[in-house]
């Protein structure tokens, strides 16, 4: 698995990349309308994907996903806690070869996901992908580096608190104005987590792995962020709040928010 571990490293990776196409204010261009929307379906149906994550496609939406999101060719996207690289391989296939994906991991999720990553980069079988390996509170990224920063059903995790398993407590602000710091002005945060109950506390994060989006919303407007789009793709009504989010149940199937924020100019 090829892997960088230093923020002048990234920086040099990315230093090499078309920037995202700019629109007519001048942005990065993502959550543009006029993407193509086939370039999602496309990366969907890309025949180098494996079995395994095509049988997760149909709960995840990810051709719908990533378009509301306006993943664009070109531009450099960081996919943060990237577990096994489902989406990070499908933001490979969009950005493109003029693109370039970081995706993010630690021991802990190395751990857990097992061999599924390093069998999805081997043999540089995505060549416009690196990966970062960066512990809690040890993320350090170059400044404005990035049209785009996934936080793919991880947000809730600012909130995990396992030392034992190697996961301290995250300082959510500092990890916060970090991915901050290095969007470029205009850049994208991402965000897909599941459904907690309105009102449930943020440590609800720790016990069931879900979060309330209005914890979210809060946070990452007091941080600088502004929300710009929210979409029901994910939404499943059905969904019981109170679960924990791997309960056979709802495994896979769980009610999830989908929001587009942005970084000011």
């Amino acid at each position: 698995m090829k892997s960088i571990v230093s923020c002048w490293l990234i920086a040099s990776v990315l230093s090499g990349c078309s920037p995202g196409h700019s629109g007519a204010d001048g942005r990065s261009g993502v959550g543009s309308k006029s993407a193509d929307a086939s370039i999602y379906e496309q990366a969907v149906a890309n025949p180098g994907r494996s079995a395994a994550d095509r049988a997760r496609d149909a709960g995840r939406h990810p051709a719908a996903v990533l378009e509301f999101f306006g993943i664009r060719p070109g531009m450099a996207v960081l996919d943060m806690y990237s577990g096994g690289g489902y989406y990070t391989e499908l933001l490979s296939y969009i950005v493109g070869p003029e693109g370039r994906v970081i995706a993010h991991t630690n021991e802990a999720y190395a751990r857990f996901v097992g061999e599924e990553a390093t069998q999805r980069y081997a043999n540089d079988r995505l060549p416009n992908v690196d990966v970062l390996i960066a512990e809690n509170n040890e993320l350090e990224l170059p400044p404005g580096q990035f049209d785009a920063v996934m936080l793919i059903l991880a947000y809730h995790d600012i909130y995990y608190v396992a030392p034992d398993s190697g996961w301290p407590r995250i300082d959510g602000p500092a990890f916060i104005a970090e991915l901050r710091e290095a969007l470029k002005p205009g850049g994208l945060l991402a965000v897909v987590d599941h459904y907690a109950a309105a009102g449930a506390p943020a440590e609800t994060g720790n016990t069931l792995h879900r979060i309330d989006p209005a914890i979210v919303i809060a946070e990452l407007e007091a941080a600088g962020f502004r929300l710009e789009a929210q979409s029901d793709i994910l939404r499943n009504t059905d969904d019981d709040h109170s679960l924990y989010m791997a309960d056979p149940s709802v495994r896979g199937k769980t009610d999830r928010f989908v929001m587009r924020f942005r970084k000011p100019d």
